[in-house]
């Protein structure tokens, strides 16, 4: 029975993490990603960080996904610095490979549509723009219907 059993207090989630050979190795490889996820992020530019993450390492290879192929191009051309950065930082990264891996539905956060509308002015130059018009002219018919929508 551990110290801390004896004494009454539970166990903490590290010790009771820490006690079994493979978790913990399961725990420092997890505490490695984290690690090396908070490296990535302060290595790329800001508009990429929500759109990759690290999902391995191994013998010094770090495994980066990214959620479309033009995310993943554009890391690519990054590589050679974030090698570098990775190294200066302490972690022996020699190679780095960039998997297209699109995110959960959830994590991805569709955009509100937005209603465009139409103020009185611009719909009286629509108007007059549609009168300049031949009647008949595809154009006309266009800006019409558009200067009458609400």
């Amino acid at each position: 029975m551990s110290a801390s059993r004896k004494s009454g207090t539970p166990p903490t989630v590290t010790t009771l993490l820490e006690s079994e050979a493979h978790v913990a190795r399961l725990t420092a490889h997890a505490g490695r990603l984290l690690q090396l996820q908070r490296q990535l992020e302060l290595a790329l530019p800001r508009q990429l960080t929500k759109v990759v993450r690290v999902a391995n390492y191994r013998l010094g290879k770090v495994v980066i996904h990214a959620v479309n192929g033009a995310v993943a191009a554009k890391v690519r051309q990054l590589v050679p610095g974030l090698v570098e950065k990775y190294r200066q930082n302490g972690a022996e990264v020699n190679e780095i490979e960039i998997k297209v891996q699109p995110m959960n539905p959830v994590q991805i956060k569709p955009r509100e549509e937005q209603v465009a509308v139409i103020g009185d002015k611009a719909k009286q130059g629509l108007t007059n723009l549609a009168r300049s018009l031949p009647p008949d002219a595809p154009l006309r018919l266009a800006l019409e219907r558009l200067a009458a929508k609400k």
